[in-house]
């Protein structure tokens, strides 16, 4: 199998790995059929792809077999920001055609979790990802994997995360704090539930620390900086 190895710039810190267990947990415990999730953003910056890379690591941890597939088609940042200098074949190519699904998944050096990157960016993304090879990838890794973790482009831009959900069995939804607004959110849930109704909750980032409480969708209260459930609090992580 292909190998990549993976070198995060962030750095989280004990407390912080801690959380993503907790949403792991809380995630696991939404039932054995929830195996493939979408994780979006109302907007860029949000921090989806720092969540949605540290709750696949934390499935990894917990002895997992976990795919992260990289779903973002026109403006990802994760090869550069894990220091990913090879060449690589990736979803688009897949999609298209042109590649194998034993030439895109790749075995990292992280035990347990593998990844799939987005290729080149193409033309056409949502054409792609809503096209018969994508339903077939899904369905093939379905079989392999415990865990499928996909990062999608904000669904507050595009419509490519709705179209990945739609073939998904859940979503997650990252809401940067202090950036929408009550209203622009409730649009974006209902955007995602037409696609398809099981939302698990929502991640609450970027949260400012000297505040005493916040509230976290689906009626998990937060303590302080570390919320539970399905909320957090975490630095300020740029996408």
């Amino acid at each position: 199998m292909n190998k990549l190895t993976l070198d995060p710039q962030e750095v989280i810190d004990s407390r912080e790995k801690e959380m993503f267990r907790t949403l792991r947990t809380n995630i696991e415990f939404t039932g054995v059929e929830n195996k493939v999730i979408t994780v979006t953003s109302c907007y860029p910056n949000d921090g989806k792809t720092t969540v949605s890379y540290h709750l696949a690591s934390a499935f990894a941890e917990s002895g997992k077999k976990t795919l992260f597939i990289d779903a973002d088609l026109r403006k990802s940042i994760f090869m550069s920001r894990y220091q990913i200098r090879q060449e690589v074949c990736g979803l688009s190519h897949l999609l298209s055609g042109q590649a194998k699904l034993d030439e895109v998944l790749y075995e990292t050096n992280i035990e347990n979790l593998y990844v799939v990157l987005t290729g080149v960016f193409p033309m056409n993304p949502t054409e792609l990802l809503g096209n018969q090879r994508f339903g077939e990838f899904l369905s093939l890794v379905r079989q392999e994997f415990a865990y499928i973790i996909i990062d999608t482009p904000p669904v507050g831009s595009v419509i490519d995360a709705a179209v990945v959900a739609k073939q998904s069995d859940a979503s997650l939804l990252v809401l940067a704090s202090d950036v929408v607004s009550r209203g622009e959110a409730r649009r974006i849930v209902n955007q995602l539930k037409n696609a398809n109704p099981n939302i698990l909750g929502v991640v609450l980032n970027k949260v400012d620390s000297r505040g005493s409480s916040y509230y976290y969708g689906k009626r998990y209260r937060g303590y302080n900086k570390y919320g539970y459930g399905y909320g957090y609090g975490y630095g300020n992580t740029s996408k």
